[in-house]
């Protein structure tokens, strides 16, 4: 396969929607949106002698600034206004608290809500990968669960997503829970971007495994779960 896993469609006949992945999490500048305002507190805490009030300024203003820019340039702004108010509203809470630590507490229950939400999506045979591959193609929502193949190779790719996000609640909480505001910060910059891309490719090496080369997608059935119900995933 020759494109680029650059969150660009992939060929219907393929079966490796999984290249899909990064634009539904809004690719780059999704990421950036997310991750560029916590990277802006932890310097600004740490470089001003633990000013929490400056830090909390300074991170929701770049928030602000990102959504500014996406408007400015016409570009979605739906993670970058999804990042601001993740922002702000940490941001609120480590003010109100006057406990640094607390502007990453709603990062540690968004962890806690995806790994739980992709963890029952998978049991009940709706893996979340297969769910938000279809709503960006715009496709039926049901078709893919139709293919065994298909259904088997999203539930496997889902279970990284599980690793991931309890990877980061086991290293965050502790952190959180002994108040290394610091180290808390360093840990969240760090299991970030670069997990998350890790996590990507290792849900398509999952998918590539899963699906033989050129497998064509079965074609869909209306109404019809039976292919799915027989399978496993």
């Amino acid at each position: 396969m020759s494109q680029p896993p650059n969150g660009g469609d992939a060929p219907d006949e393929d079966g490796h929607e999984v290249y899909s992945i990064g634009a539904a999490f809004g690719g780059a500048a999704g990421l950036l949106d997310a991750g560029l305002p916590s990277i802006v507190f932890l310097a600004a805490y740490t470089l001003s002698g633990s000013d929490l009030r400056l830090a909390v300024m300074l991170a929701v203003g770049c928030a602000a600034l990102l959504a500014t820019v996406r408007l400015a340039r016409r570009q979605s702004v739906q993670h970058a206004i999804g990042g601001f108010l993740g922002v702000a509203l940490a941001a609120y809470i480590a003010n109100r608290t006057g406990r640094p630590e607390d502007f990453y507490l709603p990062g540690l229950y968004i962890n806690a809500g995806y790994a739980l939400a992709y963890t029952v999506s998978i049991l009940v045979r709706w893996p979340l990968i297969g769910v938000l591959v279809a709503a960006l193609r715009q496709q039926d929502l049901r078709a893919w669960r139709q293919d065994p193949v298909l259904l088997r190779a999203y539930s496997r790719a889902s279970w990284p997503w599980v690793a991931m996000f309890l990877l980061r609640l086991g290293v965050q909480l502790p952190l959180y829970l002994a108040s290394a505001e610091v180290a808390l910060g360093i840990a969240r910059v760090a299991m970030g971007w670069p997990l998350f891309l890790l996590t990507a490719w290792v849900s398509y090496a999952v998918i590539k495994s899963s699906v033989p080369p050129g497998y064509r997608v079965r074609k869909v059935t209306p109404g019809s779960d039976a292919a799915a119900a027989s399978s496993s995933p």
